[in-house]
């Protein structure tokens, strides 16, 4: 077979990712502040993009030449088209011809106002200013000597009710503790390493290596950062934390040590246990326990910790007039963007070469596009929230137990777009409610089978059908896995143990034999005390 070369001319369709479409799916999945700082960066970047809620350059110049002319009224003055300009012209005329007037000598004076001028001008003008401007107290930042700015917008509230963090806390008592440089420096990366909690990571191996020091040098500083304020910070496990407070109160004795390196047996509320490693008794095991339990397991929370930023949904759910749903965009969260052509017009007549002008067109098209692609993000939303809403009206009506299962194939076949997209929307968005604030992917759950063949049932609804089950058990019958099962299937559900068991423990529900011993030491707790309290106020006979 001989080999030929040949022209060949095929027709085909193929999606081209351009950078501007993958910008724009980009856009979908971004949450409002991920947005608010992508569209930041492109209003500093491109010179034709302007807020749309920016004033205008004449607007403010014009509200203020009305507020002159305003004054210039009041003040009696002819004021003209220059604002304060017109008042003062008016008012100057009058003051030259005071000062020119001659008032004639002291005496004459002093007779036209009826008593000595002594009494008028006490002082000189000069000195009174100069001593009344020493009298006056600091204004600014800038007279107290702290600084040179002169802002108007300075705020001495912002660092008077400054909250002190854990870090900055520990780094003024290791200033104190330590002289050494070694040390400081040592010091100063095992508190960057602790957590807001107050702890260190359980394994400080790589420390040393990091730092070029030894491992004795890391634990000796180590020892005495545990030794600051407030007590049980900077405990590797809960077991140390409690141990460093207990021996600050000079209360770890061997029965104590006993018992803080067994906390799973204090949580699994094996009492009996805890009572034989430490030798003591009843009386004494629940003095201990009630010990621990005053003690503080996170000792850095009372601290400043990172600022938490505020949710802020997206799409507001407001029952309308009909009966129905009324479904709207929370406008705070778009950014308001505009084009602005006429300067562009006005720079197109004016670039005379050719990369000044290639660089504008291409703004040009990045600030139109990026106006569209806003614009196409909230409407895609909105549409994607709407559909939400009329799939999961049972729940918007009725709770959290008339959730329907529901999928992105769903929601994306009704508002005909791709499964991609709708997952993209749904991502980092939120929708406030009558029942609350939620994640659009909130009402995305699973379907589990109904047991007499009729509708599935959402798995949100499952769980929370579980939850009401164990809330209302009652200390004498704690209900198992199984039994829920059973009762979940008199109800019309089919469910397998193992699901229950997934669902209470994603719940953070304890089994039934922890939830035995929970409420039984809750029920004996009540009844010693009322007990106690019937002892010391004995009825009369």
């Amino acid at each position: 077979m001989a080999l030929s070369q040949r022209l060949e001319f095929r027709q085909s369709q193929s999606l081209v990712m351009t950078p501007q479409l993958m910008q724009a799916i980009k856009l979908l999945q971004l949450s409002n502040l991920d947005l608010t700082t992508f569209v930041e960066e492109e209003l500093e970047r491109n010179p034709l993009l302007e807020r749309a809620n920016d004033e205008a350059p004449g607007e403010a110049s014009a509200e203020t030449g009305q507020f002159s002319d305003h004054d210039g009224e009041d003040s009696g003055g002819s004021g003209d088209a220059d604002g304060f300009g017109g008042s003062a012209e008016a008012f100057e005329p009058g003051q030259e011809e005071w000062m020119s007037k001659d008032l004639g000598t002291r005496a004459e004076i002093e007779q036209t106002l009826d008593t000595g001028l002594d009494n008028v001008f006490s002082e000189e003008p000069a000195e009174t200013a100069a001593r009344n401007a020493q009298d006056a107290a600091p204004t600014t930042y800038t007279e107290w000597g702290g600084g040179a700015s002169g802002d108007e917008d300075y705020n001495l509230e912002a660092f008077v009710a400054a909250e002190t963090t854990l870090s900055d806390h520990l780094a003024e008592q290791l200033s104190v503790a330590f002289t050494g440089a070694a040390q400081r420096m040592i010091g100063q990366y095992l508190i960057d390493l602790v957590d807001e909690a107050g702890y260190l990571p359980p394994d400080l191996g790589q420390a040393a290596e990091r730092l070029g020091a030894s491992q004795k040098d890391v634990e000796d500083v180590l020892a005495v950062l545990q030794k600051f304020d407030p007590p049980g910070v900077c405990a590797r496990s809960l077991s140390e934390c409690l141990a460093i407070q207990l021996r600050e109160l000079d209360r770890y004795d061997p029965a104590m040590q006993a018992l803080v390196e067994h906390l799973d047996l204090l949580a699994k509320r094996d009492i009996a246990s805890l009572r034989k490693l430490c030798g003591v008794d009843d009386e004494d095991i629940a003095d201990m326990i009630g010990e621990i339990r005053r003690l503080n397991p996170k000792p850095g929370m009372k601290f400043g910790s990172a600022r938490l930023q505020t949710m802020v949904p997206d799409v507001y759910v407001r029952p309308g007039p009909d009966g129905g749903w009324h479904v709207e965009l929370n406008s705070d969260t778009l950014p308001r963007v505009l084009v602005n052509q006429t300067y562009y017009s006005e720079l197109s007549k004016k670039i005379g070469k050719d990369g000044d002008k290639s660089y504008f067109t291409d703004a040009l098209q990045n600030a139109t596009w990026l106006v569209r692609a806003l614009d196409q993000r909230a409407r895609t939303i909105l549409k994607v929230a709407t559909e939400i809403v009329r799939q999961q009206d049972g729940f918007f009506t009725h709770g959290v137990a008339h959730l329907r299962p529901l999928n992105l194939k769903a929601v994306a076949d009704a508002i005909q777009m791709h499964e991609s997209t709708v997952s993209r929307v749904t991502a980092n968005k939120y929708m406030a409610t009558n029942r609350g604030t939620f994640e659009l992917k909130y009402f995305f759950t699973a379907s589990i089978a109904s047991a007499d063949g009729g509708e599935a049932h959402s798995a949100e609804a499952v769980r929370h059908h579980i939850k009401q089950l164990i809330d209302s058990e009652e200390p004498s019958a704690i209900l198992s896995d199984d039994t829920i099962v059973e009762r979940l299937r008199a109800s019309g559900i089919d469910i397998a143990r193992r699901t229950v068991a997934k669902y209470r423990e994603a719940m953070r529900i304890p089994s039934s034999v922890q939830r035995r011993r929970d409420k039984q030491s809750a029920l004996g707790n009540v009844l010693s005390t009322a007990l106690s309290d019937r002892s010391r106020n004995p009825e009369p006979a």
